[in-house]
């Protein structure tokens, strides 16, 4: 096996290990804040890094497209679990809380195209994602969101309003389902 095959077909602990590495030498200089043990392991895009925060402990795993604008800034928490293919788009302010988990494929966007000024990017609104929070695969959560702690937004749910603490919100446009009721003979 040649040594571009084994850099493209490297088995995942390999592609964390370079991530690591990456993650100690380069990224934790180049970011506004890059917190111990964290690790993002081969990003898609990295722009605005420092506006970004990144806590202590945290997963960002491939594919992964970070970005804040001028008027925008990133703040990941400790812990937060950020998967494969996951875009965040900071026009404003996006805040992630500890111990959240964002799913592959999720997408959080606080911008949006000014179609009157040749697409350019505008604010949505703030995003917040509370602490130990829970998105499913591909869930989109769109610009002036709050997202309350321990909160769970189902696989493939676009978020256009806020969503309470504790909440399980799914749909396109996401909706709060009931709570579960537990029935004990």
């Amino acid at each position: 096996m040649n040594i571009a095959r084994f850099l493209t077909e490297a088995p995942p602990s390999v592609r964390w290990r370079f991530g690591a590495i990456a993650s100690r030498l380069v990224f934790s200089k180049a970011f506004a804040s890059f917190g111990a043990g964290s690790v993002i392991v081969k990003p898609l895009r990295l722009r605005g890094v420092e506006r970004i925060r990144i806590g202590a402990g945290c997963a960002i795993y491939e594919g992964a497209w970070l970005e804040a604008e001028t008027a925008g800034d990133l703040l990941i928490g400790d812990d937060v679990y950020v998967g494969h293919d996951v875009h965040i788009h900071a026009v404003s302010s996006v805040r992630i809380g500890n111990g959240s988990m964002l799913a592959d494929g999720v997408m959080v966007n606080a911008g949006g195209h000014d179609l009157n000024a040749g697409m350019a990017n505008t604010s949505g609104g703030d995003i917040n994602i509370g602490e130990k929070c829970f998105l499913g695969h591909r869930a989109v959560v769109l610009g002036g969101v709050t997202i309350g702690d321990g909160a769970v937004i189902g696989a493939g749910a676009v978020v256009t309003k806020d969503v309470p603490a504790g909440a399980t919100a799914a749909g396109v446009p996401a909706r709060i389902l009931p709570a579960a009721t537990t029935v004990i003979p």
